[in-house]
C-alpha cells in the first residue's frame, strides 16, 4: 500500500486529501507534505483549485484559460485531511490550517445563493463528473465527444474572479446536497479538532447543515437547481420534478455526516437500495440510470465508502459502520485496488491501482 500512495505531475486537491487520511494511519507525516502542495496555489480569496499542474503549468492552459491550475474546485476535504493528522498527533503547521480555513470561507462568501446553499458551477465541481444528475445538460443520443464538448463550453461560461477562477456560471448553477453537506462537515472538523472557537467556521458549518437538511423530501435530500438556467428535457434516466437531484445517487447520502436521518442509513443498507455486495451503489438500484459498472452511474468508489462507514459510526449504527467497512475492504480487495468497482461483483474500474482505494486500510480496522 505504500508504494501506491504519493504525489503526480498534476495534483487533484481532493485525491490528495485521502491521500494524507492514508499517510496518517500508516504513521507518516508525508500526508501533510501532500495536503501543503495542494494547498500551494490557493488565491488570495482563498479560492483553492481543484488541479495543479506542477511540472508542466502549460498543460491544459488553453482549456482552463490560465496556466498552472484549473480554475473550478471539489469538495474541500482539506478540513477532515487536516483533522485527521491533529487526532493521530502528527506536526501540523498553522498555516496550513489557516488555508484551510480560508478556503472554506471563501466558498461561503463568494458564493452562496439566497436558499444557503453553496452551488457547485460545473459537474466536476461535483466530484461525480458523469452522474445522471446532470443528464438535463446532456440530452439523450449525447455524445461522448458532445459531452466533453458541453463541459468545456461549461468552463468558458464561468464568471470568474480577478485571479481567472470561477465565482458564478449563468449556465450550470446547482446547490449540490454532498457538495454542501461536505462543506459544513469540514468546516466542523477543523474547529472541533483544532480546539479554537470559530464563529465564522461553525455559523457557516450550523447554516450549511440547516439548509441541506431543510432539502429532505421525506425520502431523499434533492439538490437545488438555479430556476433561471433553461435546458432541455432530462431524458430517459429522468429526473423528477425535485430537479437534478430526483434521481437518488450516493453522493447525496454524504448529507449522513451532517443529518443522520433513520431512514437515509436504511436505504444506504437496503439490497433493493443502495446495498450491494461491494457497494455501496452509486445509484439507486430502481433508477433507470442505474449502470453498475459505468463511470459515476452506478459503480461503487472507495472515498464515498470511507465517508459513509464515519457517518454511520459518528451517528452510534455501529453494525452499519461494519457491514460498510466489510463492503470497502472486499471490493478494494477484489477490484485490485481500484479506482472505483462494479458493486455487484467487484470488478475493478478505472485506474488498476489508484490511491484511495488505500482507505480499505481503515476499514479494516473497523470490520
Amino acid at each position: 500500500i505504500p508504494s501506491l500512495v504519493g504525489s503526480e505531475m498534476c495534483i487533484r486537491d481532493r485525491d490528495s486529501c485521502f491521500h494524507a487520511v492514508i499517510w496518517a494511519n500508516l504513521g507518516s507525516d508525508r500526508g501533510v507534505i501532500e495536503l501543503g502542495n495542494a494547498l500551494a496555489n490557493q488565491a488570495p480569496d482563498g479560492f483553492v483549485p481543484h488541479l495543479v499542474y506542477w511540472h508542466r503549468p502549460e498543460l491544459h492552459a488553453d482549456f482552463w484559460g490560465r496556466p498552472g491550475s484549473s480554475v473550478i474546485s471539489q469538495p474541500p476535504m482539506y478540513g477532515h485531511a487536516l483533522a485527521e493528522q491533529r487526532h493521530l498527533q502528527l506536526a501540523v503547521p498553522d498555516e496550513l490550517v489557516a488555508g484551510a480555513r480560508a478556503g472554506l470561507l471563501h466558498l461561503a462568501g463568494r458564493r452562496r445563493t439566497p436558499s444557503g446553499l453553496i452551488p457547485v458551477l460545473h459537474p466536476w465541481e461535483s466530484g461525480c463528473d458523469d452522474s445522471p444528475r446532470w443528464d438535463r445538460w446532456f440530452p439523450p443520443g449525447t455524445t461522448e465527444e458532445d459531452r466533453r464538448a458541453e463541459k468545456g463550453r461549461l468552463i468558458e461560461s464561468l464568471e470568474r474572479s480577478e485571479w481567472g477562477h470561477g465565482l458564478a456560471n449563468p449556465a450550470f448553477a446547482v446547490g449540490s446536497i454532498g457538495f454542501n453537506a461536505l462543506v459544513a462537515w469540514n468546516a466542523r472538523e477543523l474547529v472541533d479538532r483544532f480546539d479554537q472557537p470559530d464563529g465564522a467556521l461553525t455559523d457557516l458549518a450550523d447554516e450549511l447543515t440547516e439548509a441541506v437538511a431543510g432539502r429532505w423530501t421525506g425520502d431523499r435530500w434533492v439538490d437545488e437547481a438555479d430556476p433561471t438556467i433553461e435546458r432541455g428535457s432530462s431524458g430517459p434516466d429522468g429526473d423528477t420534478d425535485h430537479g437534478p437531484g430526483g434521481i437518488r445517487t450516493v453522493d447525496s447520502l454524504t448529507a449522513l455526516l451532517v443529518d443522520p436521518r433513520p431512514e437515509a442509513f436504511d436505504q444506504l443498507v437496503d439490497p433493493e437500495g443502495f446495498g450491494a455486495p461491494f457497494g455501496p451503489r452509486g445509484v439507486h438500484r430502481s433508477e433507470a440510470s442505474y449502470r453498475p459498472d459505468v463511470y459515476w452511474r452506478g459503480s461503487a468508489w472507495p472515498q464515498l465508502g470511507y465517508l459513509l462507514m464515519l457517518a454511520a459510526e459518528r451517528a452510534g449504527r455501529t453494525g452499519t459502520a461494519r457491514l460498510l467497512a466489510r463492503w470497502l475492504v472486499d471490493g478494494a480487495e477484489r477490484s485490485g485496488l481500484a479506482e472505483h468497482w462494479n458493486p455487484e461483483t467487484g470488478e475493478g474500474l478505472g485506474a488498476i491501482p489508484q490511491t484511495w482505494a488505500g482507505l480499505a486500510l481503515l476499514a479494516a480496522r473497523r470490520r
